[in-house]
């Protein structure tokens, strides 16, 4: 099957009703009557992956806040919130802020529930192999959830099982080194239980396509140990990948056409480690922020809300709501080198919706360019040149969000090389990368650079091959190019959004809804 249609099992989060009546409604099962079966085990682990296509997840709101952070895109909507957290200057009382806390804190306690019930089954209800394979997922989208909460809200709280008792819904806010700890086991864990892929596997989730594996596990392991300066320990993860007898080596490679990673015609390709599995043709109701239900349809939002502005041409209703943007200056970096045959970077017109005569671009949606041929609007995680006709809905998104590509494998552990001194070592994983966008070898561009000099072109690669797709800010902030007045001053002439930043704003703040309800919360520097 090519995606998974993710049930939605509202239960697993239920607590059990109090003695008083003794009622039992077969079709809306408790926590006690719940976890009996194998069946009930797999659609629970499903219920983690259904959360995770939520508003505050991966649906709309965190990869927008993400990406208008960095320097690659700029909000531009009437919804003043996706503009101010481009700016730094977001409040605490920000609902799509709230959201991104909310949903990734309920993908976690589902799957705190799936590890803390699925262990307790007997072989003769679970076999040991499925049993694995259903807590490893856990595990990874656990870790998964920590990554993206750490990374964006700075002080949060580590919950690793369901609650017991009223003070277990009052976490405090945990040591940075106690959540990194836990990513890090989580990770290791999964690694350990998850299978390759799925083709062989017995049970009801033989053959599907977009569960996570074994290679997404060790992959955002070791991204993770990057994000932590843990050099050594990384370039072990790596070495899984990208040297002869990696278990992983030649099981992944970069695809042929950039392109095809970001369209919904190119999904759980070669390059894909792990992607959020969207698919606009399943349920009825739209999944908007709220009391989830199983008829929510499972599209995605940042299809219309990255689209170039709306237009009508030969009678139809093309384009979106373009409330993001990119920034001249992500424009004007793909431009500063030609292609091995003269061109310009595919990069750029597979991200970047604006007029290029000179790259023969001059269309959008396969119609003649209907704006001012300054204007430029984003083209990734969009619908425009796939042959898509009709009104770019929220309800026609079904673009998959990839969270981690062989690319971002392949950069990281040059990165690391870098980092360890081997920086002669780290030309030959960047140029793969840059092959594919048909670059000039950079051995022969940029020979016999030092470390701080290779850092910088790693900080040009990544922003090259990774724009909008939610990694600058993260990179920005891991490189500590806030803190560099240097760096900072090219941040400001690059994105003016930079010029009201100050100190801690980098992060999102911790809700204040949050900090109104748990007084064992404490701000972050963004508060």
């Amino acid at each position: 099957m090519k995606k998974i249609i993710y049930g939605v099992l509202a239960a697993i989060a239920l607590s059990g009703c109090e003695k008083k009546l003794d009622l039992v409604n077969p079709n809306y099962p408790t926590t006690a009557s719940f976890w009996k079966t194998s069946d009930q085990a797999f659609a629970a682990v499903n219920s983690v992956y259904n959360s995770l296509t939520l508003d505050g997840t991966y649906n709309r709101s965190f990869p927008g806040l993400q990406d208008s952070r960095g320097e690659d895109v700029k909000g531009d909507s009437p919804w003043g919130d996706l503009v101010a957290t481009g700016q730094f200057v977001i409040p605490n009382t920000s609902d799509p802020v709230l959201w991104i806390w909310r949903d990734f804190y309920l993908t976690i306690g589902r799957a705190n529930r799936v590890i803390a019930n699925v262990e307790a089954y007997k072989p003769e209800d679970l076999d040991d192999a499925a049993k694995k394979r259903i807590m490893g997922q856990a595990y990874f989208l656990r870790a998964l959830s920590y990554f993206n909460l750490i990374n964006n809200f700075e002080k949060i709280p580590l919950i690793t099982t369901p609650p017991a008792s009223k003070q277990d819904y009052y976490p405090a806010t945990a040591k940075s080194e106690d959540v990194w700890n836990q990513i890090f086991e989580d990770l290791k864990t999964a690694e350990d239980y998850l299978p390759l892929d799925y083709s062989n596997v017995v049970g009801p989730d033989k053959g599907q396509v977009g569960r996570a594996t074994k290679g997404a596990a060790a992959g955002l392991l070791g991204k993770a140990y990057v994000y932590q300066k843990k050099w050594d320990l990384a370039q072990k993860q790596f070495e899984k990948f990208v040297l002869p007898g990696g278990i992983f080596n030649g099981r992944y490679s970069l695809t042929s056409n950039y392109r095809d990673n970001f369209s919904n015609v190119g999904e759980n390709n070669a390059e894909s480690l792990f992607e959020i599995q969207f698919d606009s043709s399943f349920g009825s109701d739209g999944n908007w922020t709220g009391e989830p239900n199983a008829n929510w349809r499972q599209f995605a939002g940042y299809c219309v809300t990255y689209a170039p502005r709306g237009f009508s041409a030969n009678g139809v209703q093309y384009g979106g709501y373009k409330d993001y943007i990119p920034t001249a200056y992500l424009r004007n970096q793909y431009k500063t080198e030609t292609t091995v045959d003269g061109g310009t970077d595919p990069r750029l017109l597979a991200t970047v919706c604006s007029y290029e005569p000179a790259a023969n671009s001059t269309k959008v949606y396969g119609v003649e360019w209907p704006y001012g041929t300054n204007e430029m609007f984003l083209r990734k995680y969009t619908h425009d040149g796939l042959n898509y006709t009709g009104p770019e809905t929220f309800e026609n998104g079904d673009i998959n969000y990839r969270v981690l590509r062989y690319a971002d494998i392949l950069m990281l552990y040059a990165e690391t090389l870098n980092e360890l001194g081997r920086t002669a070592d780290a030309y030959t994983y960047i140029q793969q990368v840059r092959s594919r966008a048909k670059l000039k070898d950079l051995a022969t561009v940029k020979p016999g650079m030092n470390k701080d000099q290779m850092k910088d072109q790693i900080a040009h690669e990544r922003l090259l091959e990774f724009a909008v797709e939610g990694q600058r800010i993260h990179d920005l902030i891991r490189w500590g190019w806030f803190y560099d007045n240097t760096k900072l001053a090219a941040l400001k002439a690059a994105d003016s959004d930079f010029n009201t930043w100050k100190p801690g704003k980098e992060y999102l703040p911790v809700p204040l809804f949050e900090l109104n309800a748990n007084k064992n919360l404490v701000p972050n520097s963004a508060n």
